[in-house]
């Protein structure tokens, strides 16, 4: 059998573009023409021998082979860049600004700053924590260059992980609430603006849950100790969760069941250039060794917009 040997440059467009959501978006940002995109994913669908991509309405969608597909792409791209940058890292200078949601302060930050670090000490990373809205505010508005955020409309980025959202409380054995009791659920939460609050409060008026917020925190570490001691239920993921925090099953509990909440990393309008991509691939490997496998492979849905045929 005669091994093929893929093309790095159509390799590049085709997650470039998934990234995107557009290839459109991927062009401008290769340098390329559209046509030039085109032929480079017409490309790399013939090396491959599948077809990666499919209509889908006036844009595309990826295949059940283009899903498997991106993931060694994204593998082969990321191996590819820290080639180089091993033998050229000392040649990186500069700065860049990281911004990442609370949660994944302790799970992924160190991770993330240490390999960082240490492949390119030339080059000066500041980090951020922050609430989801700020994260997004401060990359449009250019005072970070990339940030991992939670998805929503205002948020749309390069998809990573979809991560399930759960209903949390005490790891004491009596519960802080019984449904039918007569009293509403205690909640516990931060402080508003808070994507995760206002999720929690819709779902529980959709499932006809009476509720009461009966602790508001300014960070996500005084919301864990008021649901450590029993002052209420949580609601956000399991990433980071404490000892004395367990989750709570919706069933047993009389909870409505809730939905996985998208991860995405956002950029700024201006290109943080080779920098910006190695720390965007370290960051992409320290969830990868973080978070279970099947919340990496549901983040990577999407639907791009059209590209010439």
């Amino acid at each position: 059998m005669r091994l093929t040997n893929l093309d790095m440059d159509a390799l590049r467009s085709f997650v470039t573009g998934i990234h995107a959501n557009s290839f459109a978006r991927a062009a401008d940002r290769l340098g390329r023409s559209t046509s030039a995109v085109s032929a480079l994913l017409k490309k790399l669908e013939d090396q491959a021998g599948v077809s990666l991509l499919r209509k889908a309405g006036r844009g595309l969608t990826l295949t059940d082979e283009g899903e498997v597909f991106l993931s060694y792409a994204r593998r082969l791209l990321d191996l590819n860049d820290e080639a180089v940058s091993a033998v050229r890292g000392l040649d990186l200078s500069g700065w860049i600004r990281l911004g990442l949601q609370e949660d994944f302060g302790e799970v992924v930050l160190p991770q993330v700053l240490g390999r960082f670090a240490r492949a390119h000490p030339n080059v000066r990373i500041e980090g951020r924590i922050g609430r989801n809205s700020e994260l997004i505010a401060r990359t449009r508005s250019g005072q970070l260059d990339l940030a991992l955020a939670w998805e929503n409309e205002a948020a749309v980025g390069e998809p990573l992980a979809a991560i399930p959202l759960c209903w949390l409380g005490s790891m004491r054995e009596e519960p802080v609430w019984r449904p039918g009791a007569g009293e509403p659920l205690p909640l516990v939460t931060l402080e508003a603006p808070c994507m995760l609050r206002t999720i929690a409060c819709d779902a529980l008026d959709r499932a006809g849950v009476p509720w009461r917020i009966a602790f508001v925190s300014p960070s996500l570490g005084g919301m864990w100790a008021a649901t450590a001691a029993g002052l209420g239920v949580a609601l956000r993921t399991s990433v980071g969760l404490p000892a004395a925090v367990k989750m709570l099953d919706p069933a047993s509990s009389g909870l409505p069941e809730l939905p996985a909440l998208g991860l995405t990393l956002l950029r700024a309008d201006r290109d943080a250039g080779p920098v910006g991509e190695q720390l965007a691939a370290i960051i992409r490997q320290a969830l990868a060794e973080a978070l279970p496998q099947e919340w990496l492979d549901a983040g990577r849905r999407f639907e791009a917009s059209s590209i010439p045929a």
